[in-house]
């Protein structure tokens, strides 16, 4: 029987088209230790420009999130937008499923494409990434932007109410959604303003298309992000640092943004989006790359 039309993927190949068109290739990169990864990279690296690596959240691949930034940013950086372990093309058969391991991934297919210096931009779960690349490697990572990224988040936080879920397999029910009415639920706390009315064969196909493949490596991700976590264990950064945060942020709530501000001082700004959620990459783009230029260019 033949497949029927999913809306899911045809967008999938737009938004491919869009970053090729924007002066992007895909680019796979095996690591040689049952780890590949894949990234998208500009197709030619122009040595004046400063680079910029875009890290995405937990979610559909880094496409569908960092889409609206492509072409503007393309004009100032060589942009680099890889896909994390168990996102896109990428994977591993490794057991590691810590941040730490995810930056050094990171770095390591940068290394690949012989990109030694750069700044790094990482959104919610891709902020936990990115800032591990800045504590782990002080001199190849200049400038870093966390956006809506929990990284002060303590596992004692949950069971003090802090968030919307009582546990960390209520969350992994919510950020990986396997039915429709998770996914609306996952809208409804991402979102300031969410979509209303979605027709169910919609959500049916996306996450068919997106929320299947690596569930349970996903889940395990999610687990290690939480499991024994805190603040003071979290490394200080020296690099200039700036924290954007939606201002009715319901993943990780603004008090995280604060608690980040206090843990790094004056090395790092907080900048708070009126009127946006946790997705602010969606629903704020406009605003969300002004001050990525202001920080990183002006």
């Amino acid at each position: 029987m033949a497949k029927c039309f999913s809306f899911t993927a045809t967008r999938d190949w737009c938004f491919r088209y869009s970053f090729s068109n924007a002066g992007l290739r895909s680019s796979t990169t095996d690591l040689g230790d049952g780890t590949v990864m894949h990234v998208w990279a500009p197709k030619a690296h122009i040595k004046s420009k400063p680079t910029l690596i875009l890290i995405h959240g937990i979610g559909a691949n880094a496409m569908w999130q960092w889409n609206d930034f492509i072409s503007p940013l393309m004009s100032r950086f060589n942009v680099y937008v890889p896909d994390l372990l168990f996102f896109g093309d990428s994977y591993t058969t490794r057991p590691e499923r810590s941040e730490q391991f995810q930056a050094q991934c990171v770095m390591r297919v940068m290394e690949a494409h012989g990109v030694t210096v750069m700044n790094v931009v990482g959104i919610s779960y891709g902020g936990f990434v990115g800032y591990s690349m800045a504590a782990q490697f002080k001199e190849r990572v200049e400038k870093l932007v966390l956006c809506c990224a929990g990284v002060c988040l303590e596992e004692k936080d949950m069971d003090e109410g802090m968030f919307k879920v009582k546990s960390v397999d209520e969350a992994v029910s919510i950020l990986l959604p396997q039915k429709p009415e998770k996914m609306r639920e996952l809208m409804e706390i991402s979102f300031y303003k969410p979509a209303k009315g979605l027709p169910t064969c919609f959500l049916n196909d996306f996450i068919n298309e997106m929320c299947t493949e690596y569930f349970q490596e996903r889940k395990e991700l999610i687990q290690a992000l939480h499991k024994d976590r805190k603040l003071s264990d979290l490394p200080n950064i020296t690099q200039p640092t700036l924290i954007i945060w939606g201002e009715h942020d319901q993943i990780f709530p603004l008090e995280l943004a604060l608690r980040l501000k206090r843990h790094l001082g004056d090395n790092a700004e907080l900048v708070i989006i009126k009127n946006a959620g946790h997705a602010i990459n969606v629903e704020k783009p406009k605003e969300l790359y002004k001050h990525f230029k202001s920080f990183l260019i002006d």
